[in-house]
């Protein structure tokens, strides 16, 4: 594997490491990667300390090689961070972790509700302006 100085941005850590670029993949020696990350590669899948994201079945070449290396970018995008890297693969930035469901716009769906004084307001009435939603409850 031809290793080179690699810059990785990312929620979790920042650093530079020796790693290989191959395409949208980001192969790293198991040591580097623990070193750089705290992920470790093991029977499990990708662990670090007690949280461990299994490989999935059938697409192991996808995220190991039989030299121990680990696909780096393979693991962002199965914790489902969304990864670019520059046209060299010198510089890699992973993005936030998805948590839950993946939003599919950032528009609020239409509901309608009564106001204080029992007026009905729905929210696409007000489609195309700034709207702060503020929500409670009393229990």
């Amino acid at each position: 594997m031809a290793h080179e100085k690699i810059a990785l941005l990312a929620e979790d850590a920042d650093a530079s490491l020796n790693a290989e670029a191959v395409g949208d993949d980001l192969w790293v020696a198991a040591a580097e990667m623990e070193r750089a990350t705290g992920w470790k590669l093991t029977a499990d899948g990708f662990c670090r300390e007690a949280l461990c994201i299994p490989i999935p079945s059938g697409r192991e070449a996808a995220f190991s090689r039989a030299d121990g290396s680990a696909n780096l970018a393979g693991l962002a995008r199965l914790r489902g961070q969304a990864t670019v890297h520059d046209d060299s693969g010198s510089i890699w930035a992973f993005g936030p972790v998805a948590r839950g469901a993946s939003l599919t716009s950032v528009e609020a769906p239409d509901f309608t509700l009564p106001d204080l004084r029992g007026r009905m307001f729905s929210l696409h009435a007000f489609r195309g302006k700034k709207v702060l939603l503020a929500s409670w409850a009393s229990w």
